[in-house]
């Protein structure tokens, strides 16, 4: 009897300890998140933690693969896309709390060269971009399906030499791998985003796309539909805050709600 009893005492507290462990980890949210957002989006979750303990894990990558890793059923709270086509993507498969759908961020297009380089650049149309590569590469995202370089593409084309340049292409799996490749000295020239040449001083802006060269650059938002994490909501709140704006502006995203 009294083997029972203490059978039945072990198990309660077991059981306890299990639901502790659980609820310390329902307390972290897990985010997919566009690469270029690393900087700020690692300051502003260190600051939350400290103030709330409610710490965020953070993937980050080409919003592309995580869109798909979402569609392919990987476990995470809150997707941060670096443009509107993949958080379209997620929400016509239904995998996005539309009603949590927001426009964090905006971010600039710019052209870099290694620290070091002196490369004096004008962009306009028609620019000579093919000739000063000449034998080298351009360092880009992939511009078939990560944000930044679709944004690149588009501005080139419109700028007319993407034709002139698309053989000369060094592509990246996401923006932070080809600000890499300029900033190693691997390429002579790359197109990243404004925030990110911030984020790296071995490289340094050439010129900035002219805005109306490709489409606006915006960073939505949204709780995923298949996380039941009530802490998710409360850091959405909080990115959309004055409280984060600060690490935001600091690596020069415009704060848009």
């Amino acid at each position: 009897m009294r083997s029972t009893r203490r059978l039945f005492l072990l198990a309660l507290v077991l059981a306890a300890q299990l639901a502790l462990v659980s609820a310390a980890m329902a307390k972290d949210v897990v985010v997919f998140a566009a690469a270029s957002l690393k900087n700020a989006l690692d300051d502003a979750s260190t600051a939350y933690e400290k103030e709330n303990g409610v710490k965020a894990l953070i993937s980050y990558a080409a919003s592309s693969t995580l869109a798909r890793q979402v569609e392919n059923g990987a476990p995470a709270d809150l997707f941060i896309s670096a443009d509107l086509d993949w958080m379209d993507y997620l929400q016509k498969r239904n995998l996005i709390e539309t009603d949590t759908r927001v426009t964090l961020l905006g971010n600039k297009l710019v052209l870099i060269a290694p620290a070091g380089s002196t490369a004096k650049i004008e962009i306009e149309p028609g620019f000579a971009l093919a000739d000063i590569l000449g034998s080298e590469r351009l360092a880009m995202a992939d511009p078939g399906a990560v944000p930044a370089g679709k944004y690149g593409k588009a501005a080139l084309e419109r700028l007319g030499v993407w034709d002139s340049v698309s053989s000369k292409l060094a592509p990246a799996e996401d923006v932070r791998s080809a600000l890499l490749l300029v900033s190693r000295g691997e390429t002579p020239l790359g197109i990243v985003y404004a925030t990110d040449a911030a984020a790296d001083k071995g490289v340094r802006v050439v010129a900035a796309f002219p805005e109306d060269t490709h489409p606006p650059i915006v960073y939505p938002a949204a709780l995923l539909a298949g996380s039941d994490n009530p802490a998710a909501a409360a850091f959405l709140d909080y990115l959309k805050s004055d409280g984060a704006r600060p690490f935001f502006e600091k690596q020069g995203f415009t704060f848009q709600p």
